[in-house]
């Protein structure tokens, strides 16, 4: 079992289809949800589903929303972003997340990868997103 960073394929193919929508107002509800490391996860993931989801005080089944940054481009690339999300006074060790859809069937976006266990104990687990420029950005259409 392993999670591998990734966009999810069906992703791609539900932007063509106009699924998802990143704008600010009006847009779809995004959410991350952490997962153990006995979680498969990668660019087939479709959906998000609760099998070895993480758990822990301060931390729900379904994981928490997240605040779109609206789209923009740069250059060639467009691209959008979410602010970093803090999961407060949490105890909880996640190996990975998924960014997902929850206005679409919980439909996947993106696998995150931690590159091993992550572990707070009544603390803080924040994700840090990345800088939303076209070199960085969570999401970039080159």
């Amino acid at each position: 079992m392993a999670i591998t960073q990734a966009m999810c394929t069906s992703f791609k193919q539900e932007l063509l289809e106009g699924t998802h929508n990143f704008k600010n107002s009006g847009g779809s509800t995004f959410k991350l949800a952490l997962f153990t490391s006995s979680a498969t996860l990668g660019a087939s993931t479709t959906a998000y589903a609760t099998t070895n989801e993480a758990t822990g005080t301060n931390y729900t089944a379904g994981g928490a929303n997240l605040t779109r940054v609206d789209p923009s481009s740069s250059g060639t690339t467009a691209l959008t972003d979410f602010a970093d999300l803090t999961f407060s006074t949490a105890t909880v060790t996640a190996n990975g997340a998924l960014i997902y859809n929850s206005s679409a069937s919980d439909k996947a976006v993106i696998v995150l990868a931690f590159g091993g266990d992550k572990t707070s104990t009544a603390g803080d687990f924040t994700i840090q997103f990345p800088t939303a420029d076209a070199s960085n950005a969570i999401i970039r259409i080159a």
